[in-house]
Formats: C-alpha cells, sequence, structure tokens
C-alpha cells in the first residue's frame, strides 16, 4: 500500500485546485532511468486505466500501473519545502539504493 503524508497530500490537494483538477487522482510510476536504474513519474490523471490500482490515501486517490505496483508497494511520499526548493520525497522499502536526489533508485 502507498501512503501520502498530509504535507504530500496537500500539495497534491493544492495542484488539483489550482488546475481545476480536484475530481483527478494522483498517478505514481516508475520507469528505466535516473541516476540509479529507477525513476519515479507523478502527475495528475483525470481518471484511472483499466489495469490501474487505485488507492486512496490522505483525501487523494492513486492510480499506479500493473508494471509500477510491485516496485512501489509500501512507498511513502512525502513533501518539502525548503529554501532550496519544494517537492516530492520518496521512502521506498523496496529500493536497494536510491540517488542524492531521492528521485531515482534500484
Amino acid at each position: 500500500m502507498i501512503v501520502l503524508t498530509q504535507e504530500a497530500a496537500n500539495a497534491v490537494k493544492s495542484a488539483m485546485a489550482k488546475t481545476g483538477k480536484e475530481d483527478a487522482g494522483l498517478r505514481i510510476m516508475v520507469e528505466s532511468g535516473g541516476c540509479a536504474g529507477y525513476k519515479y513519474l507523478i502527475g495528475l490523471d483525470p481518471a484511472p486505466r483499466e489495469d490501474d490500482a487505485v488507492i486512496e490515501t490522505s483525501g487523494v486517490k492513486v492510480f499506479i500501473d500493473p508494471t509500477s505496483q510491485p516496485l512501489v508497494e509500501g512507498l511513502q511520499v512525502g513533501f518539502v519545502e525548503s529554501f532550496e526548493g519544494s517537492g516530492f520525497t520518496f521512502e521506498n522499502p523496496n529500493a536497494a539504493a536510491k540517488c542524492s536526489c531521492g528521485k531515482s533508485f534500484c
């Protein structure tokens, strides 16, 4: 199961409101690439695709394609704001290692 922290959920809800996509969900995908082998891709999607897993966490629908599901099982998505910038963070129990930016893993 994927979990969004309250900060991450608030950031997603804010993005939905700003774009007028209040009924959308957050798509989380993994694809080959990045510094460490796999990279996370996230974005708003109006509806789940046919084979997606749909999870609701912290009031946000999350869509995950079948290929990404085993790679993100147990993922915790956070959101941080700092002087250097803001963005999502990923704590993945399936990752053997991750790059220093935290956006890719192996």
